[in-house]
């Protein structure tokens, strides 16, 4: 449906009108050997139960119980610099962070979350594929876990973040904090600004190492993964955007969910929206 030479629409105006987001045609998915490419789905999956496990320990994890005869050079490429991926427990971590960028605070130890658009956390993760992978990026809103926006793309750069964001503002309003990682994506200057420019929203910022701080957002990417990446591994791009874009519309509007007293999502981020109203 998207016409890359078209005389009068742009790629965007194009993207506007049929209601996807603009990263959603760059469906080319990243590249890697065969055997990097099975490397990473299995440290994928096991990162999920054991968050804990940086870079050696994959490393053991795969020359010792699964007996790949790799070298830890590749294990911490895969790791740290493709996967994106950081221990729970201090030490190196994956978030690639540029020191020259400012940090912020952490703003969610013993805050009490009452009501939608109060807290709202942002994450990019892997999503490897039947050949190659791409990157997700996500906004929950950990009142009512609701997802606000989500966007796909084979590169995790600042503009495609700050896009996803620009477009759940739009469309859901602002929170009053953001929380995010430590990964340069999120220390930009122009994501920051993006936060901070109007003086009612507040940006925090994980502790360094510590993936629990983000864990809403981290629980949504099990999900996705358990109960649908991994049981229908996408075929391609395209594949890969419906899947995902069934899951999200799965999980807001019909999943009910044990941590918020099983209710849906969209009903009680809707709810609370309208009450506040």
């Amino acid at each position: 449906m998207i016409s890359k030479g078209h005389t009068k629409l742009s790629l965007v105006k194009q993207c506007s009108l049929i209601g996807i987001h603009r990263s959603g045609i760059y469906y080319k998915p990243r590249q890697e050997s065969v055997l990097n490419l099975e490397l990473m789905r299995l440290m994928d999956e096991h990162y999920l139960d054991h968050p804990f496990k940086g870079a050696p320990q994959m490393h053991t994890w795969l020359t010792k119980d699964k007996h790949y005869s790799i070298n830890h050079k590749r294990t911490e490429r895969l790791y740290y610099e493709v996967m994106g991926l950081r221990a729970t427990q201090p030490g190196r971590h994956t978030t690639k962070r540029n020191k020259a960028h400012k940090i912020y605070p952490y703003l969610l130890r013993n805050l009490t979350i009452t009501r939608s658009n109060q807290v709202w956390q942002i994450d990019i993760t892997y999503i490897p594929m039947a050949k190659g992978f791409m990157y997700m990026v996500a906004i929950i809103d950990v009142y009512s876990r609701y997802i606000v926006n989500w966007s796909v793309s084979n590169n995790m750069d600042a503009d495609w973040v700050c896009e996803c964001m620009e477009q759940a503002f739009e469309e859901n309003g602002r929170p009053e904090i953001v929380n995010t990682d430590q990964g340069s994506q999120f220390t930009s200057p122009r994501f920051t600004k993006l936060i901070l420019n109007d003086k009612y929203s507040r940006l925090s910022m994980d502790g360094k190492g510590r993936a629990t701080d983000n864990a809403h957002i981290e629980r949504f990417w099990r999900s996705l993964k358990y109960e649908k990446i991994y049981l229908n591994p996408p075929k391609d791009g395209v594949d890969l955007y419906i899947e995902i874009r069934d899951y999200v519309d799965y999980y807001n509007q019909i999943r009910r969910h044990s941590m918020i007293d099983k209710n849906r999502p969209q009903d009680l981020y809707k709810k609370r929206l309208k009450a506040v109203a």
